[in-house]
């Protein structure tokens, strides 16, 4: 896997983060920094960058069969540090409008939070 640098496009509050390689030269790195930077429009920073998704495309649909009863996953429970990690992403996706929050009484389906090689955690929803 090539080693890459993260490199944040806007400010402390607006966080616009690629990654490129280390195998640039200073000049190499800094014409293609410079280039992005000049081209950054392009790119899709967030959800809401992303207006006109067809929701067709990007929604997710569990398909299931109401002849079969629904199942209630038991609740787990996570280290604090993951717990911490989980409310981040989820909240981060709640206020993007990726996910909605809906009560189903009778099914339940737990996060399951997937350690990222820099320490981060992807948290995957159903």
């Amino acid at each position: 896997m090539e080693e890459t640098e993260e490199v944040n496009f806007g400010d402390s509050e607006t966080v616009k983060e690629t990654r490129i390689t280390i195998h640039l030269s200073p000049s190499e790195k800094e014409e293609y920094i410079r280039f992005l930077k000049e081209h950054q429009y392009i790119f899709g920073w967030s959800y809401d960058d992303m207006t006109g998704l067809s929701t067709s495309i990007v929604a997710d649909k569990l398909p299931t069969n109401p002849m079969y009863p629904r199942v209630k996953q038991k609740l787990r429970n996570f280290k604090p540090n993951m717990s911490l990690k989980i409310k981040q992403q989820v909240t981060k996706q709640i206020k993007a409008k990726v996910l909605r929050e809906v009560e189903y009484p009778t099914c339940l389906a737990n996060i399951v939070p997937v350690r990222k090689k820099d320490g981060k955690a992807r948290v995957c929803v159903s």
